[in-house]
């Protein structure tokens, strides 16, 4: 709690600094990070590793419906859900992405690039070591780590609510054993299964927002005590008891 304490303050006082000094700010880093540093403002053009890592920060800003690539392509739409995280966070909304925007990031993670709010632990109950499922182990954590940041968006456009993940990697026996659909996404890490408050519903209405594209809940079978949210390459929502 001390250390996310210190990492928040020092990133009031960069966003601070970065507004007096004014432009001359945006072309350096805002300061280095435990998990990954960005060296260079980036914008709409800009392409490589570091737009691929701001990628899966943004990914859960983005409109209903839509999914953003982890291409390592600054395009429109990765502007787009820069300048939404930005005006979540009373940031300038210019989807530019310099010191202030990374320094709020930096504040948002841990040392292991999981976000604040949610652990590796807590989105693999199963298998520790992510192997056993649908794809490579280091692929699953992957993915959940994409999901977390998705989730992380979530649960702030939800006014910092806590969101509780109940279920999230399974192995191939594990999802077996708990009678887990054949195919599910939980066997590739990016699956995970909501419940506590806010309601049901509101988690499955929600997640249309944040880059979700699989969302069952209540009212769609054996999702009556959860909200499943996953991605998957053929959207799916379903939870009829909810509007979706």
């Amino acid at each position: 709690m001390i250390r996310r304490m210190t990492r928040a303050l020092v990133s009031f006082v960069m966003i601070l600094a970065g507004a007096v000094v004014g432009v001359g700010a945006t072309a350096g880093t805002a300061h280095a990070d435990e998990c990954y540093t960005w060296s260079r403002t980036l914008s709409e053009g800009a392409s490589g590793a570091d737009v691929t890592q701001l990628q899966i920060r943004v990914a859960g800003w983005v409109t209903s419906g839509e999914r953003l690539s982890y291409d390592g392509v600054y395009g429109a739409r990765t502007k787009a859900a820069v300048a939404k995280f930005q005006a979540a966070y009373g940031l300038g909304a210019d989807g530019v992405a310099g010191p202030a925007t990374f320094s709020k990031i930096y504040a948002l993670q841990d040392a292991d690039c999981t976000p604040v709010h949610f652990t590796y632990a807590e989105m693999n109950k199963c298998n520790s070591d992510w192997s056993g499922g649908s794809v490579p182990a280091a692929t699953a954590k992957s993915n959940a780590l994409k999901t977390m940041w998705k989730l992380e968006a979530m649960r702030h456009a939800l006014g910092d609510v806590p969101i509780t993940v109940s279920s999230g990697f399974r192995s191939l026996s594990c999802n077996s054993a708990v009678g887990g659909a054949s195919g599910s996404r939980h066997t590739y890490g990016d699956a995970a299964d909501l419940t506590g408050s806010p309601s049901l519903c509101r988690l499955a209405q929600q997640a249309r927002t944040h880059g979700f594209s699989e969302i069952l809940g209540p009212g769609y079978p054996g999702h009556n005590d959860h909200t499943h949210v996953a991605h998957d390459p053929s959207p799916f929502w379903d939870a009829p008891n909810c509007g979706i």
